[in-house]
């Protein structure tokens, strides 16, 4: 086992020089370009009560570009566990890792979060008439974007590669191994895609 970094540097050796100098501490034109195509990202934080990793999706670039060291962020209706939102309140630090369908590089913006329920950041964020909760603001750390290595491996956008959701237990059926028989999978499944639909916002 390695339990040190010298252990750990020994190993890999030192970063390329570029791998470094693509980290930056504000958004420049080529990383703003990324965020505002990205319609996914994925936001990671950490506190007392453990971590989380977090899916954020809406139409492209809804996450919004306030200036070269801000981001703006609309929580849209979820499932109110709020494990997000409970670790940026207890501990600020945050990553985002955005990613465009069909691009091999993704983007990684590190930063601290607040969160607000101003209303004038709540209706600039409006959609359909309906507001977001709230809004987190990131206070940019750091931006620097990730080759396309992991995806090509995964081969995420190859379609040849992509799998048939009938291949995996569906949603009623995992509630029904946690819950117990008496779930109404079938129910719950069939009346599955008008939920998401008509409560996305």
């Amino acid at each position: 086992m390695l339990t040190t970094i010298a252990q750990l540097e020994a190993l890999y050796g030192q970063p390329h020089e570029r791998a470094v100098r693509k980290e930056i501490p504000y958004i420049n034109e080529d990383y703003r370009a990324f965020i505002e195509v990205a319609p996914f990202a994925v936001l990671a934080t950490a506190g007392p009560e453990g971590l989380d990793c977090s899916p954020r999706g809406d139409a492209p670039g809804f996450v919004r570009i306030v200036n070269e060291r801000t981001l703006a962020l609309p929580d849209r209706i979820g499932n109110n566990r709020l494990d997000s939102l409970r670790n940026i309140i207890a501990e600020p630090r945050l990553a985002l890792l955005f990613i465009i369908p069909g691009v091999g590089e993704s983007l990684r913006v590190n930063g601290r979060g607040r969160v607000t329920n101003d209303p004038q950041w709540l209706d600039s964020f409006a959609v359909e008439g309906k507001l977001p909760r709230t809004v987190l603001l990131i206070d940019v750390d750091s931006v620097y974007f990730h080759c396309s290595k992991a995806l090509v491996r995964s081969k995420l956008w190859d379609p040849a590669h992509h799998v048939e959701r009938s291949r995996l237990p569906s949603a009623g059926e995992i509630h029904r191994r946690i819950n117990g028989t008496q779930f109404d999978a079938a129910t719950y499944d069939r009346e599955l895609a008008e939920r998401v639909r008509t409560a996305l916002y």
